[in-house]
């Protein structure tokens, strides 16, 4: 297996830290087996490379056509970046469609976290790859359950788990079974007149979380009322952009998030709702093709995990970036898990905050652009 400089990949424009990697032992894993298997470039597809270690390696070692799809902007956005620096052309990046698998006879797979993503994925998989194709899910072997077995037993007839090694374990997965006729993905549930949407991969699934109920309590007490420009930075399934512009028809809203899957989602919210001519929905990070100073209120829920990892970098990020598409004296609602304590870092960031709503495990802050 030819040697990869994988310690030169980066994470950015994703939170760098000493304790994130752009890589991990299961990229390693999964390349060798793809190498192993002496599969055409053309014929294989990856799916969850974070930040291009696969691509990167399978391109570097001379397979071309090499297709990837990545869920997250940073991810996409890395891994061009990483390719720059490295010289390496010839991969073609895909969303999770029939383009991305069409024709594949080895699907690479980074185990995502939830099962309903899985699931999702063996699907397409089973629904659009080869007849013989082979999908090849790795993980780190703490983060794997018998459960995972047991969602691409749904699609595949034969599911075989590997042995382990460095902490991590491939799950090999072949003989793709017939598939319903209209993929599972997304389900529809409606919360008081509000219908949501969701794809396997987004946050919450198609229930409303307990942090997004809160704040909508305080959105329909009236804070925020007199916006004209909303943006739901970090939108998920679209849930407060969607009930926002319900609410209040003469606004022009705007969902943004970083995850591929919450922005297919909130585009079937927002067309669930009858509101596809008054809410914009975008694929961004952080909201960076946004231009300053240009919205009147922002909403947010930001994520407190970068992955598998516990780490406050991307609600700052979130925090940054309202800062800056905020007009002066503009709005930002805020919830959070109180045990975070955000409220001193949102006064630094953004302007004078006040706490507006408190329960035993959430809090609504709300900050006012200096």
């Amino acid at each position: 297996m030819p040697d990869f400089p994988y310690e030169r990949l980066r994470r950015r424009p994703d939170v760098e830290a000493d304790n994130l990697q752009a890589h991990d032992a299961t990229d390693l894993f999964l390349v060798a087996h793809a190498l192993d298997a002496g599969a055409d470039g053309t014929q294989i597809a990856v799916i969850g490379d974070e930040y291009g270690a696969i691509t990167l390696a399978l391109t570097d070692a001379g397979l071309s056509g090499v297709r990837v799809h990545q869920d997250l902007a940073t991810g996409r956005r890395a891994l061009t970046l990483n390719a720059q620096e490295l010289g390496l052309t010839g991969f073609t990046s895909h969303e999770l469609d029939r383009t991305l698998l069409e024709g594949a006879r080895l699907v690479l797979l980074q185990l995502p976290k939830s099962l309903a993503e899985l699931e999702e994925v063996a699907d397409a998989v089973a629904r659009w790859a080869a007849p013989d194709a082979v999908l090849v899910a790795g993980g780190r072997v703490k983060h794997m359950t018998l459960a995972q077995n047991e969602v691409l037993g749904r699609s595949f007839a034969r599911v075989q788990p590997q042995r382990a090694e460095r902490k991590s374990r491939l799950i090999v997965a072949s003989a793709p079974l017939p598939v319903p006729a209209e993929p599972a993905y997304p389900v529809r549930a409606e919360h008081d007149g509000l219908v949501l949407a969701a794809h396997g991969g987004a946050f919450a699934g198609a229930r409303l979380d307990i942090g997004t109920r809160v704040l909508l309590d305080v959105l329909r007490d009236g804070a925020g009322a007199a916006a004209d420009t909303v943006v739901d930075l970090g939108c998920g399934t679209g849930a407060l952009a969607a009930s926002y512009a319900l609410a209040h028809s003469d606004a022009r809203v705007i969902a943004t998030d970083r995850s591929a899957a919450a922005v297919a989602s909130a585009r079937e919210t927002v067309a669930a709702n009858g509101l596809g001519a008054r809410v914009t929905v975008m694929h961004d990070d952080a909201g960076s093709e946004l231009p300053d100073a240009s919205a009147d209120l922002v909403l947010l829920n930001p994520p407190f995990h970068l992955g598998s990892s516990v780490h406050t970098g991307a609600a700052t990020r979130l925090f940054e970036a309202a800062a800056r598409i905020l007009r002066p004296g503009g709005e930002l609602l805020t919830v959070y898990n109180s045990s975070l304590g955000y409220r001193a870092e949102l006064a630094r960031l953004v302007g004078q905050t006040e706490q507006r709503r408190r329960t035993p495990k959430f809090t609504v802050t709300r900050s006012i652009r200096r």
